[in-house]
C-alpha cells in the first residue's frame, strides 16, 4: 500500500484485527454472522461437545433458505434430511437466542437477500457465512466471504475467525453501458476475460463510472459473483447511493447513531493514491448481454458471438472438450437460437426487485414459449410482496408464468427445483458446473433479460431485440 492513501479493503480490514500472527493468518473480529440449514447444524454440535455456547447470538441471524421448497411452503417439508436440517436450525436459534427467520415468517428468504434489505448489513463491517456468495454484502463497502463449518463453530463461538490477509485488485470499468446491458451482463464479461481462476487470492474493489451508476441491487449483483473468478470476496466503496437504501430499513441505525455510522462510512472509500497489487481497466461500451457454454462462469461470450475454438480458450484442450461435450455444444457454435427447456429466475444473485422488474419488461404482452418450462423465484417475502404491488404478478400470470414462493430453488440441486438431466436450462444464478442444478443439466447462466428472451422465444435470443423502443 502506498503511503499517500488507504485502499477501502485496508481500512475495514485492518480495523477489525484482533491481534496478527507473525508468519501467520490475522484474527479477525466478525461484526454480523449469517447462518442457514445447511452449515450450522454441524457447527452447533460442535459446540455442544466442546461445552460451549454463542458468544454474542444478538450479532447472529438465522434463516432458512438452500433446502427449502418454492410451493407450498405450508406444508411440512417432505425430504427427511431437508425436514432435520430445517428443525435443527430453529432448535439451535431458540437455544442460544438467535434471531431466526424460518419457513412462514414474513422476512424469510435467502440469506444474501434479507441482511440488506432488513439494514443487517452496513458499510465498514466484516460479514461471514458458511455460504460462499456471502461476497454479495460487499456491495455495501463490507467484507465478506464465505466460511466453512469448523469456522462457522469458531464465530459462534469466539465471534473471531482465523484468516491470511489476501492481497488487493482493483476492476475499473468506466464509460456507458449499451442498451439492454445490466450488472449480471458487466460480471460476466469480466470474469470471462480473467478467467474462473483470474483472481485467486484477491480481494477485489470494483471501480469506474459504470459501479457508480449502478443500483444497489446491481452492484449486489456483481459482488456475489465476485467469488465465480476466484476471489476471496468483492466490494464497491460506499457512497449516496448505498446511504438512500440503508437510511430507514428496520435494523439500520436511527437519528444520532446515523449520522455517526454515516460520518464513518463517508470516511472509508479507497484514497487518491492507494495502490493495488493488480488492477485491470474494461470499457463499458465492449460489454453486450453474456451468455455461458460451458460449465465454469469464465466460459462466457456475448450473445451474438460463436463459441471459441479451443486453441483461443486457454486451459487444456482435453479439459475444453470435455466442457463442450457435457453441454452437448461444439466449437465456432452460434449461441442464438440454441434451444431452451428451462428458465430459471431468482437466487442471491438475481432475486431481487429488480430482476423481476427487467424480466416483466421483456414478457409483458408476450407469453412463455411452448415447451418452456419457468421457474420465477423471488429471493424474499419483501421481494414477493414488491412483486405483487408493483403489478409484476399481473404481468407474469397474463404471460403464462406462475410466481414461486422464497428460497435458494435452481440455483443448486438441494431442493425440489432440480434441471432433469440433459435438459437446457438459462438461468440467472452465478454457477454453471456440471450437476450444479441437477445431474446431468445444462446450465447457461445470463442476466433476467436474457432469461426473459429465452423464456418467450423457447431459444437463446438477443434481448435487445425485444425491448420496447
Amino acid at each position: 500500500m502506498s503511503k499517500s492513501g488507504a485502499t477501502l479493503f485496508d481500512k475495514v480490514w485492518d480495523s477489525h484485527v484482533v491481534r496478527k500472527i507473525a508468519d501467520g493468518p490475522d484474527v479477525l473480529f466478525i461484526d454480523r454472522h449469517f447462518i442457514h440449514e445447511v452449515t450450522s447444524p454441524v457447527a452447533f454440535l460442535g459446540l455442544e461437545g466442546r461445552h460451549l455456547s454463542v458468544l454474542f447470538p444478538e450479532k447472529t441471524f438465522a434463516t432458512a433458505d438452500h433446502n427449502t421448497p418454492t410451493i407450498n411452503q405450508h406444508l411440512p417439508v417432505q425430504d427427511p434430511l431437508s425436514a432435520n436440517q430445517l428443525k435443527a436450525l430453529e432448535v439451535n436459534a431458540a437455544k442460544y437466542g438467535i434471531s431466526h427467520w424460518g419457513l412462514g415468517n414474513p422476512k424469510n428468504g435467502i440469506v444474501h437477500v434479507v441482511g440488506p434489505e432488513n439494514g443487517i448489513t452496513l458499510p465498514g463491517m466484516t460479514i461471514v457465512c458458511g455460504d460462499s456468495h456471502t461476497s454479495t454484502h460487499g456491495a455495501f463497502g463490507a467484507i465478506a466471504f464465505g466460511i466453512g463449518t469448523s469456522e462457522v463453530e469458531m464465530v459462534l463461538s469466539s465471534q473471531c475467525i482465523m484468516q491470511p490477509k489476501p492481497k488487493k485488485m482493483r476492476i475499473n470499468v468506466d464509460g456507458k453501458l449499451g442498451r439492454g446491458i445490466t450488472p449480471k451482463d458487466v460480471v460476466l464479461y469480466i470474469i470471462s476475460k480473467l478467467t474462473a481462476a483470474g483472481a485467486t487470492g484477491y480481494f477485489v474493489e470494483f471501480a469506474g463510472e459504470v459501479f457508480e451508476k449502478m443500483s444497489m441491487e446491481g452492484r449486489m449483483t456483481v459482488c456475489n459473483m465476485s467469488i465465480e473468478m476466484g476471489a476471496r470476496g468483492g466490494m464497491i466503496a460506499p457512497d449516496e447511493t448505498t446511504f438512500s437504501y440503508i437510511k430507514g430499513r428496520e435494523k439500520a441505525p436511527k437519528g444520532a447513531e446515523w449520522d455517526k455510522k454515516l460520518a464513518y462510512w463517508k470516511t472509508l472509500p479507497t484514497e487518491q493514491g492507494a495502490t493495488f497489487d493488480k488492477e485491470y481497466h474494461f470499457s463499458g461500451a465492449d460489454i453486450e448481454p453474456m451468455i455461458t457454454y460451458g460449465t465454469n462462469p469464465g466460459m462466457g461470450i456475448g450473445i451474438t458471438q460463436h463459441i471459441p475454438l479451443a486453441a483461443g480458450a486457454g486451459g487444456s484442450k482435453s479439459s475444453y472438450e470435455k466442457s463442450l461435450g457435457y453441454m452437448g455444444f461444439h466449437e465456432n457454435d452460434a449461441m442464438l437460437g440454441k434451444k431452451v427447456d428451462y428458465v430459471f429466475v431468482g437466487s442471491c444473485t438475481n432475486g431481487r426487485i429488480e430482476d423481476f422488474r427487467a424480466f416483466a419488461s421483456i414478457v409483458k404482452d408476450r407469453h412463455v414459449a411452448p415447451g418452456v418450462t419457468a421457474w420465477i423465484v423471488p429471493g424474499s417475502h419483501i421481494v414477493e410482496q414488491q412483486i405483487k404491488d408493483e403489478g409484476i404478478l399481473d404481468i407474469l400470470v397474463a404471460a403464462g408464468f406462475q410466481l414461486r414462493q422464497p428460497g435458494c430453488s435452481a440455483c443448486l440441486a438441494m431442493n425440489d427445483d432440480k434441471i432433469p438431466a440433459g435438459k437446457y436450462a438459462v438461468s440467472t444464478s452465478n454457477r454453471n458446473f456440471e450437476g450444479r442444478q441437477g445431474p446431468g443439466a445444462r446450465t447457461l447462466l445470463a442476466s433476467p433479460l436474457v432469461a426473459a428472451a429465452a423464456a418467450v422465444t423457447g431459444v437463446v435470443t438477443d434481448p435487445r431485440t425485444l425491448l420496447a423502443e
